[in-house]
């Protein structure tokens, strides 16, 4: 027993753990619960940071191999510096050296100095450049990069945005020629349809402004080259089907989440596709071709419907037994007799003013005592009533 102890002694020296004994290691714990009650202050480590008491102890003890003399959770944190990453990628297609002659150490089969025979990309030659000393390849550009997580699964690491215009281009062309068909399309309806009427001296502008719109969605979807055409599985009744969908929106309309690109602008619901506020209310009314969907809701039948509803409540609550949902006919059939009644007694209420204080507006002639009763000429009298100075005019 006193051998396994004085080994065990013998490794915490060799490690760097001083023995504790039994007395020691309660007055440890002691203190540890002081700490977390909050009756002692808390350890510092060796930058003079306090240390959470409530960490528990396998991660605030450091390994023995880092020999920590102090409490510290510098173990914990990123103690590796970053190496230089870089974010270039290669120079494709890149050359160094042209040699006139084959040299020692280089590929037998083109007489570049960067590879061997075996990595060659070349084409085998019958005879290598090494017996020829002819055609000697230049030496590539060899490169070594040091990428980060992220830079070693960049799919797109390296991309040349550059080369997107050729599927532009490729666009442009087939867009072309599918308008070079529709064109010659029209020219072929055309020439057929007066090689009929040579002979009939019959028609009428009309029919040769209907010959003029040809619809495109007449033409025949197969040499449309598949751009008004969308392949997908349709629910039916008697399970889904694939079949030809008309792709409904029109391509060049700018969508309603690009209208204003301010991330403070109006809120664009993906999940709904919708955009209820104005993206741009500030703008000419006059230029806006789209106001928000919130337009759609307050005119039209949209406001009738809600002004339906309002009364149904209102009405409900005063007494009135009919339920919207439940009947609806008779909702909106009291709800026209409630816009007549209301009307009736506002013409009602609107006679019986007119026929106590009048019309102004009336066709009636304004009589001239109000016409002409007030005028800038100056009259004088006196206590008694008499005019002084002036005269009174008749009317």
């Amino acid at each position: 027993m006193a051998v396994t102890i004085a080994g065990f002694r013998l490794r915490n020296r060799i490690i760097g753990v001083s023995f504790k004994s039994r007395e020691d290691h309660r007055k440890q714990l002691e203190l540890e619960e002081a700490r977390k009650a909050g009756l002692a202050p808390a350890e510092l480590d060796e930058d003079g940071n306090e240390i959470n008491p409530h960490i528990p102890q396998y991660m605030s003890s450091a390994p023995w191999y880092l020999n920590a003399e102090k409490p510290s959770l510098k173990h914990q944190r990123k103690w590796k510096s970053d190496p230089n990453y870089t974010k270039a990628w290669y120079d494709r297609g890149a050359r160094l050296y042209q040699a006139n002659k084959y040299r020692k150490g280089a590929c037998q089969n083109c007489g570049a100095m960067t590879h061997d025979k075996k990595s060659c990309m070349e084409r085998p030659r019958n005879v290598g450049a090494k017996w020829t000393n002819m055609d000697i390849a230049p030496d590539e550009k060899v490169e070594s990069f040091e990428l980060d997580y992220d830079g070693k699964r960049d799919r797109w690491n390296g991309y040349d945005t550059s080369t997107y215009s050729r599927v532009i281009l490729d666009y442009e062309a087939r867009e072309e020629a599918r308008k070079k068909f529709l064109k010659e399309q029209q020219l072929k309806k055309l020439e057929e349809k007066d090689g009929e009427q040579d002979g009939e001296n019959a028609g009428s502008e009309e029919d040769e402004e209907d010959g003029l719109k040809i619809d495109e969605a007449k033409v025949d979807e197969s040499a449309q080259m598949d751009f008004a055409k969308v392949e997908k599985r349709v629910r039916t009744t008697g399970g889904g089907s694939t079949g030809t969908v008309r792709n409904l929106r029109i391509r060049e309309d700018t969508a309603k989440y690009l209208l204003n690109l301010d991330v403070n602008s109006a809120y664009y619901d993906p999940k709904t596709r919708s955009m209820r506020e104005d993206p741009l209310p500030d703008a000419d009314p006059n230029d806006k071709f789209y106001v928000g969907d919130n337009q759609n809701r307050q005119s039209g039948q949209a406001l009738e419907f809600k002004q339906l509803n309002v009364h149904a409540w209102e009405a409900f609550d005063k007494g009135q037994d009919f339920h919207m949902q439940a009947a609806p006919s008779q909702a909106e059939l009291l709800f026209k007799s409630f816009l007549v009644k209301k009307e009736k007694l506002k013409s009602e209420g609107k006679d019986k003013i007119m026929e106590k204080y009048g019309n102004a507006a009336s066709e009636e002639p304004i009589p001239r005592e109000l016409l002409l009763g007030q005028s800038e000429k100056e009259i004088e009298y006196d206590r008694t009533g008499r005019i002084i100075k002036g005269q009174v005019e008749d009317y």
